[in-house]
């Protein structure tokens, strides 16, 4: 560009403004690597001064050195740029090249739209532009989509390799803790015993369980500590051991490294309008992941089948309600319930009665969204009850290797633990030898470092008899938790499983994992019975039938075989003695009391039953009275030839009423009796005749 032109675009006014010169590299790499394009950058210096501006008018604006020119909205010293420029400050902005001052088109034309109208010239290496000449402007706006295209195919030639790296497996990546790299940068299994003792346990305690809470209260019951290795700062790559927490256990079950497997592009990162910086996680689908890349923990059918347990402990409390893990309740069939007339999952709802906690099936999605009806209810006594028998005759007769496995595993689980905890000692022990050994190489006459050492002898020391002591108190523990009376209870299970299994103090927790063991699912219809269709693990299917439950009221009558019972009773005893006989019988009410006197006679009532004096008047015995008017007999007279043992007659009520049976015709103690009992009555016949 000639001399005259240039002084043509140079204005006295541009002149007494300020000359901003703006440096900027992208990465703190070249900052500190590429130094020679720094330097040209700051001897654009010296072409302002050729323009005509002094060094005391010169502006060096290079606060954003190591940010990328992709964006403006973290670049503070672009941001002052342009809002001199818009103030009229600025006569001239400086930069070695179009990309040093943008790579977005949309800051670069609203920096040429800001410097056309203040009249600010824009000045590079290749020549001086004044954005309100067309020519120059339209120069300046190829350079600036030359500069963003120049930023996309940097982005796509590194994104390609590391693409290609990523779909053979060599892309290096960050490893988990209990993986390493060796010295050929293959990826082994950490020579740490004790990290993949811990590892391994966190991955063993949850396919077990099946919980990621309860691998966290399982490591916390048993004082074990979980490794990690420091990311940033002076520790870097140091392991550290801390207490289990839950957020570590998702993540290590979520890590696909852990079964052998290389996995990249799992989460993409993206800016939004504000310049925030959001990640997202990718379907699997779109992931580069290759099974059996390098030695892992787990298989990777395994890692799936983690995955799935995950996710429905996590819709579990959805709208798709699935299993989820077994918890507290007292309801066999949570989460493995099905309605049989929607498909839908059924839910569990507790009730207390008389401080039994008793569960109800419901399936209420339709009532939930729409208050409509719920689909149907189902109490859990019967089904559960079903269910146990079921289970019992299932399992019963695979009892011993039940009771051997469940064993083997509680000590093979105490052994892990054990394992654990040794390993802290030997890491404690090694952190001991390690500083007795740099205080016995450093010479004694340099106090300062002496004394700094010994300290930190001391500090291991410590930390190393608080690890023995831990490990005492937990070995005990564990020991006690598994004694010989443990031992003989787990071996009668191969006898009296039945017994164990309806024992009161056998967790309700642990009778659900054990159904989950057998048990796909149940579907549940009831119509005038509960009908039963049962999937068991494998594909199997068995239907059950069950009566349907009574409601409360129902349920507080008496029982049919009872009333049956005390119609038998009324026809040779009264309402008291009626009740006496049922209660020596250990026989009870719908209320489940014993009887009374007053509880027969409105039983009596309500069901139409006769009395046992309306009974006995059925079969022909007369009352007092009309035995005494058949007789021609006084009624007390009647009551004495009753204790007189001259009468049969049968107590009628529990007011000592009798009934009698008729005299036989004939009989010759009545005669007799009757015969006295005129004769003494009757006046002595008179002498005929007055005979002397």
């Amino acid at each position: 560009m000639s001399a005259t032109s240039i002084a043509h675009k140079v204005s006295a006014e541009q002149l007494a403004r300020t000359a901003y010169l703006y440096v900027r590299q992208s990465t703190l790499r070249q900052v500190k690597d590429n130094t020679e394009s720094a330097e040209r950058q700051y001897a654009l210096r010296q072409r302002a001064v050729q323009l005509g501006w002094s060094s005391e008018q010169i502006v060096v604006i290079d606060t954003d050195q190591g940010q990328s020119g992709a964006s403006s909205a973290d670049r503070e010293g672009f941001q002052r740029l342009v809002a001199d420029v818009g103030l009229g400050k600025a006569g001239i902005v400086l930069g070695l090249e179009v990309s040093r001052l943008a790579r977005n088109n949309a800051d670069w034309h609203r920096l040429l739209e800001i410097c056309a109208l203040s009249r600010t010239l824009i000045c590079d290496e290749d020549g001086l532009y004044d954005p309100a000449d067309f020519n120059d402007r339209l120069l300046l706006g190829l350079k600036g989509t030359m500069s963003e295209a120049e930023l996309h195919f940097i982005r796509a030639r590194l994104q390609g390799g590391i693409l290609s790296k990523a779909r053979r497996g060599e892309l290096p990546m960050p490893l988990p803790v209990g993986l390493v790299e060796d010295s050929a940068s293959k990826v082994m299994l950490d020579p740490d015993a004790g990290v993949q003792q811990a590892v391994r346990h966190l991955l063993d305690t949850f396919a077990r369980m099946g919980s990621a809470r309860a691998v966290v209260q399982a490591f916390n019951r048993d004082g074990l500590l979980f490794p990690a290795r420091v990311r940033f700062g002076e520790r870097k790559g140091e392991l550290v051991w801390s207490p289990l927490t839950h957020w570590r256990v998702l993540r290590t079950l979520h890590n696909p490294r852990y079964a052998g497997a290389f996995a990249y592009g799992q989460r993409r990162t993206r800016k939004t309008a504000e310049g925030k910086t959001t990640t997202r996680a990718v379907p699997r689908e779109e992931w580069t992941l290759i099974p059996d890349a390098h030695p892992g923990y787990i298989t990777f059918e395994q890692y799936e089948h983690n995955l799935r347990t995950l996710a429905a402990n996590a819709t579990a409390h959805g709208t798709e309600r699935t299993a989820g893990p077994a918890r507290e309740g007292t309801a066999l069939l949570q989460g493995l319930a099905v309605c049989g007339r929607c498909g839908q999952r059924m839910t569990v709802r507790y009730h207390t009665r008389k401080g039994v906690q008793v569960p109800d099936y419901q399936c209420v999605r339709v009532n939930i969204q729409t208050a409509g009806e719920k689909c149907q209810v189902v109490q859990g006594g019967g089904v559960d009850a079903a269910i146990s028998q079921l289970l019992l005759d299932t399992v019963t007769p695979l009892a011993l290797e039940v009771a051997l496995n469940v064993q083997a595993e509680l000590e093979a689980r105490a052994d892990e633990a054990d394992q654990l905890r040794r390993s802290h000692i030997e890491r404690a022990r090694h952190r001991v030898e390690l500083a007795r050994r740099r205080y016995l190489a450093v010479d004694p006459d340099n106090r300062l470092v002496a004394d700094t050492l010994e300290a930190d002898w001391n500090d291991a020391l410590r930390a190393l008899q608080a690890a023995q002591d831990e490990y005492e108190r937990q070995s005990a523990a564990a020991n006690a938790a598994l004694t010989e009376q443990h031992k003989q209870r787990i071996r009668r299970l191969a006898s009296d499983f039945p017994k164990l299994w309806n024992d009161p103090a056998t967790p309700a927790r642990e009778r659900k994992r054990i159904t989950r063991l057998i048990l796909e699912d149940v579907t549940l219809t009831k119509t005038d019975q509960v009908h039963l269709q049962v999937r068991l693990r494998g594909g199997q299917t068995t239907s059950l039938t069950i009566p349907k439950a009574l409601n409360s009221w129902q349920a507080r009558q008496t029982p049919r075989e009872i009333l049956a019972e005390i119609d038998r009773l009324l026809d040779d005893h009264t309402d008291r003695e009626t009740a006496e006989r049922l209660n020596q019988l250990g026989r009870r009410s719908g209320m489940k009391r014993p009887f009374t006197r007053a509880m027969i006679i409105k039983l009596r009532r309500t069901h139409d039953l006769p009395s046992h004096s309306e009974r006995l008047r059925a079969r022909g015995l007369l009352t007092q009275y009309q035995i005494a008017q058949q007789l021609g007999a006084h009624p007390n007279t009647i009551h004495a030839w009753r204790r007189a043992g001259l009468l049969h007659a049968h107590k009628a009520n529990d007011k000592n009423d009798y009934l009698y049976e008729p005299p036989t015709p004939g009989d010759p103690r009545l005669r007799k009796r009757q015969g006295q009992r005129l004769s003494d009555r009757e006046p002595a016949p008179s002498t005929p005749g007055g005979a002397v």
